[in-house]
């Protein structure tokens, strides 16, 4: 298990503001309003905890629906 290679495959509301270039307010308003509506890509909400899955926010960003 210690060879074990662990594959990220969510971002963090943290990258998801670097990514997009916004502040921080913004990107959980815009993470807030996403996860209610799980489009136009999925975020997995944990608490107060947001995540997104990498291939559905990649594809997003690439012009591609969900």
């Amino acid at each position: 298990m210690a060879d074990m290679e662990v594959t990220k495959k969510v971002y963090s509301a943290d990258e998801i503001q670097v990514i997009l270039g916004i502040g921080r307010s913004k990107v959980y308003e815009f993470l807030d309003s996403v996860n209610k509506k799980q489009e136009p890509f999925r975020v997995i909400k944990i608490g107060r905890i947001y995540r997104v899955p990498k291939d559905s926010f990649d594809r997003w960003m690439n012009g591609k629906t969900i």
